[in-house]
């Protein structure tokens, strides 16, 4: 009941629903009538239009109307101007031979003002409603008129065309087609949906009471058999592989705590996406808590981690739905999906992708993997998986014959007393193995005859294997068979001509590459098995393309009828943005195994809680230190409402104005933190790492081509004022900037931003005068304020600040916000020029233009190698070759960075002192950050740093 109690309260802070909007026209946001509903003549008002949905297309702000209503009216206690369609979609833009093509990119949505759901349906269900010829019918006008009505509007007539001019004495209705722009893209019925889900069944055990209640209900492991609601099927048949045996073990087992244990917590992660320890850990986690956190930095690979969390969820007999706050997040993440092999996602990512899905399902669903197939995809996995093992077998025990021949120049002083310790150990043909095990036996810890007995025989065993006389210490022979490990080792690399794993790198490289293919391609099959579409999925699969081809309203009655289980059987990965989770998904409480939650601290709790109590678990991912969500909730509210709803105890958790869905995620599980930075170089992101990360960040990026690359540009322009919130002199600047890219632009588009509406908008109105919707295409171009790129990226970013130094306080706090900076300064891929103003920057502004106006710094020296390490880089030096000692990458350190720029290169010249396994994750990270990095182990070369410094140049030049 806490959680019922819980909604309701979030339902009684939220607003009671959209603002009324009467007037869908006015300055910067033109009405633009269609001649015929789906396309019109090129001209400078549609030009105008299609430019500005090019300049924000993340956002979908272009909207079509049909029937509206113009004039005036006494509405709300005022005469109000009144240009209100009855319906709207969002549309695109499409140009033709004859002009635009107007295309649906949406959902065609009765206006809200129109509250009573019951006749909202009834009107929607009319026969051929915004079909082709329907403004045209007949009774169009009737129903015009019972819409308006409807709507609290009393037309006086309908006409069938436009008026040139517009009555406003009188309300007319209008059976025509027009464009206009909205910018309030996440309006709707907050506070229904809320009170609607308190009453829903089942909700103790979903992830909403998880986060926010202390006695949540028991949590089921993920489904493993067809008739387990929201579960998936056994496709792991009789005579499947080990690998098959050990998910389906897995997917059986208990999810029932946030500790690591259990077989999911310990089982090797398989995934089509390459992943670093810490990702790897998410996963595992995932397996195994019910709440997983995961917090980064941009660029940090918080996507590519979801990615795989849900494919592995997927792929375990559950279902996922990944929501996120964002279109573009929701497009990153699509992105991944069809880069990578995998189960095939439902993308809903806003509502232009409804009518692709429902075209989809009409078509009906194909008859699915067989289990012949299934079993033959996952012998192909344990195929593979057995290949990357042989060859990281030999990699590891190459290393580990390095590792152990390194250790022998220490010993050297040491082997004329310890050969006399223990003689045997030093024969050729000693088995070390045995005499370890001899060694162990002969000294462990115990009491009592038994005791005794073994240690008396693994005495004798010790003396007769290693010719150890009793009165040696047992350090002294620990020590003997350590040196005589050495010994052997370097022998064996001397008889076979020292390590050289280049050859088992690359091998090592197509076997992983093979597993992911063949462990995506295991992956789709099984979750699109025949068992998962039985009849009852295939019904739910087809009543959801029903619903979807139903008005909003009609829609939700259809959706609330669906077998929710049945449904996610079939489709069981879902991926989309939070505004639409409501418009496309049964209400059924805990429908989805695993919800995950991007862009987390955008996402105010009002939002976030019907997505959390459509699953059992949740994975929550944020950045605490980018843009958090906007509330404009009182605290007195809060404190009342939570008195009256007897949860004065919830406090800290319903904090809806300052607690974001991150927030509340953080307090019910620990954070995995994700350091390693895969996106901008060095100069784009230091900044960033050192104020707002405390230098945490782990830049895998940094090389010597980009480590000295001043990508960041700061133009300060003169004679300025700011009026009605607006620096022209900087939108000036910002225009010629990008006339300077058009010539050559940047593949990755041009983003054109500022913290300031006003700005912000005079940098578009520049745009839109300079540049048609075919060169903004060409360019790429894109402009809004930073809260609109929240989430977004592109490769050349101009940022305006829009500030004089001779501003209010209020303004230099405002772009002065860390959070709101920080985005601003990370949406760069590749190069940022900041536009300013300010003469006398202060605060957090001028450090960083000051930053900005240094060239960034090399990474920092490592202290001086020493052996091998420090002989090769001599005789390296000596041919001519720059030559740097523990170059920083990410986490890790390369023994020496030869070469400049482009062309350096990593050299290994010993095994990792973490050991074998920090060796190979260091290697594969290297390799997937595009290094060249060679192996010169001493071994290869006798000791000999000219042998091996001649050969490492010749390699390196070789073209």
């Amino acid at each position: 009941m806490e959680a019922a109690t819980i909604l309701t309260a979030l339902a009684d802070l939220a607003p009671a629903g959209a603002e009324r909007v009467f007037d869908v026209s006015g300055t910067g946001r033109p009405l633009v009538w269609l001649p015929e509903p789906d396309r019109g003549p090129r001209g400078a008002r549609l030009d105008r239009l299609a430019a500005l949905d090019a300049l924000h297309r993340d956002e979908r702000i272009l909207r079509r109307g049909l029937a509206f209503v113009v004039g005036a009216a006494d509405l709300d206690g005022g005469r109000r101007r009144v240009r209100l369609p009855l319906l709207a979609q969002p549309v695109r833009l499409a140009r033709s031979r004859r002009g635009y093509r107007v295309v649906p990119a949406g959902d065609l949505e009765l206006t809200a003002l129109i509250e009573d759901r019951e006749l909202a349906a009834r009107l929607e269900a009319a026969p051929g409603l915004a079909g082709p010829g329907w403004l045209a019918a007949a009774g169009t006008s009737a129903w015009i008129t019972a819409a308006a009505e409807a709507a609290g509007l009393k037309l006086d007539r309908v006409v069938a065309k436009p008026p040139r001019s517009v009555d406003d004495t009188v309300l007319t209705g209008v059976a025509a087609a027009a464009l206009f722009v909205t910018r309030d893209v996440l309006a709707g019925r907050l506070r229904d949906t809320l009170l609607s889900w308190a009453g829903r069944p089942g909700l103790a055990a979903t992830a909403l009471a998880r986060l926010y209640t202390d006695d949540a209900g028991p949590t089921a492991g993920p489904p493993t058999g067809v008739d387990q609601p929201g579960g998936a099927v056994p496709d792991r048949g009789p005579g499947g592989s080990s690998w098959a045996a050990g998910v389906s073990a897995v997917a059986a087992g208990p999810v029932d705590g946030r500790r690591h244990e259990g077989p999911g917590a310990e089982e090797e992660v398989l995934s089509p996406l390459p992943l670093n320890a810490a990702q790897r850990d998410v996963v595992r986690r995932t397996r195994a808590e019910p709440v997983v956190v995961v917090s980064g930095a941009p660029g940090n690979g918080k996507s590519h981690t979801l990615v795989a969390a849900a494919l592995d969820t997927v792929d375990r007999g559950g279902s996922v739905l990944v929501a996120t706050q964002s279109v573009h997040a929701a497009d990153v993440l699509g992105d991944l999906l069809r880069r990578h092999p995998g189960p095939v996602p439902v993308l809903f990512g806003d509502a232009e992708r409804r009518e692709a899905i429902a075209a989809d399902l009409a078509g009906g669903a194909a008859a699915g993997a067989d289990d012949a197939l299934l079993r033959s995809d996952a012998a192909g996995v344990d195929a593979a998986r057995s290949r990357v093992t042989a060859v990281r077998a030999g990699i590891v025990a190459a290393l580990d014959q390095e590792r152990l021949a390194a250790a022998l120049p220490a010993w050297q002083p040491l082997l004329p007393a310890l050969s006399q310790d223990a003689p045997g150990a030093f024969d050729p043909d000693a088995d070390l193995t045995a005499i370890r095990t001899a060694l162990a036996d002969a000294t462990r810890a115990g009491a009592g005859w038994w005791r005794r007995w073994r240690q008396a025989r693994a005495a004798g065993r010790l003396r007769r294997l290693a010719g150890v006389a009793a009165d040696v210490p047992e350090d002294r022979l620990r020590a003997a068979v350590e040196a005589a490990t050495a010994v052997r080792a370097a022998a064996r690399l001397a008889a076979t001509g020292g390590t050289d794993l280049t050859p088992a790198w690359q091998a090592l490289t197509e076997a992983d590459d093979a597993l992911a293919a063949a462990v995506g391609t295991a992956m789709r099959h099984r979750s699109t098995s025949a068992r998962r579409w039985s009849a009852d999925a295939r019904r739910a699969a087809s009543g959801l393309g029903a619903a979807l081809r139903a008005g909003r309203n009609r829609r939700r009655e259809l959706l609330a009828g669906l077998d929710a289980g049945a449904l996610v059987r079939a489709l069981p990965l879902w991926v989309g943005t939070v505004a639409d989770v409501e418009d496309l998904l049964p209400p059924v409480a805990g429908m989805f195994d695993l919800v995950v939650l991007d862009e987390a601290a955008h996402i105010d709790q009002l939002r976030a809680a019907p997505v959390l109590a459509r699953a059992r678990h949740a994975l929550v991912a944020g950045d605490p230190r980018q843009l958090r969500f906007v509330s404009f909730v009182a605290d007195v509210d809060v404190t009342t409402t939570l008195r009256r709803h007897g949860l004065d105890r919830f406090a800290d958790r319903l904090d809806v104005r300052r607690s974001s869905a991150f927030d509340v995620a953080t307090g019910a599980a620990p954070a995995t933190w994700l350091g390693e930075h895969h996106r901008s170089v060095p100069h784009l992101i230091g900044f960033s790492a050192r104020r707002f990360y405390d230098g945490r960040l782990e830049l895998v990026t940094r090389h010597p081509r980009n480590e000295r690359a001043d990508v960041i540009d700061v133009l300060t322009v003169a004679d300025v004022a700011v009026v009605d919130g607006v620096n022209q002199a900087e939108v000036a600047a910002a225009l010629a900037l990008v006339r300077n890219l058009a010539a050559d632009p940047p593949t990755g588009g041009i983003a054109v931003v500022s913290p300031f509406r006003a700005q912000a908008d005079a940098l578009e109105a520049a745009l839109l005068a300079a540049y048609d919707v075919d060169e903004i295409e060409r360019l790429g171009l894109r402009t809004g304020t930073v809260h609109a790129f929240q989430g977004s990226e592109a490769d050349v970013v101009i940022a305006s600040l829009g500030l004089v130094d001779g501003d209010p306080p209020a303004r230099h706090r405002f772009v002065a916000e860390p959070n709101l900076f920080n985005v601003l300064v990370t949406r760069a891929r590749k190069r940022l020029t900041v536009v300013t103003s300010l003469r006398s920057p202060e605060g957090l502004v001028g450090d960083y233009l000051a930053y900005a106006g240094k060239p960034p710094s090399p990474a920092a020296e490592a202290e001086p190698a020493e052996g091998w390490t420090a002989a090769l880089a001599e005789e390296l030096r000596r041919l001519g070759l720059p030559v740097r000692p523990g170059y920083p990458v990410g986490r890790w350190r390369i023994d020496l960075c030869v070469g400049d720029d482009a062309d350096a290169v990593g050299v290994i010249c010993a095994v990792h002192p973490d050991g074998v396994a920090a060796h190979l994750d260091r290697q594969r990270t290297l390799l997937r950050a595009g290094w060249r990095v060679y192996d010169v182990f001493a071994s290869r070369w006798s000791d000999d740093p000219i042998r091996g410094a001649l050969d490492l140049a010749s390699r390196i030049n070789r073209p």
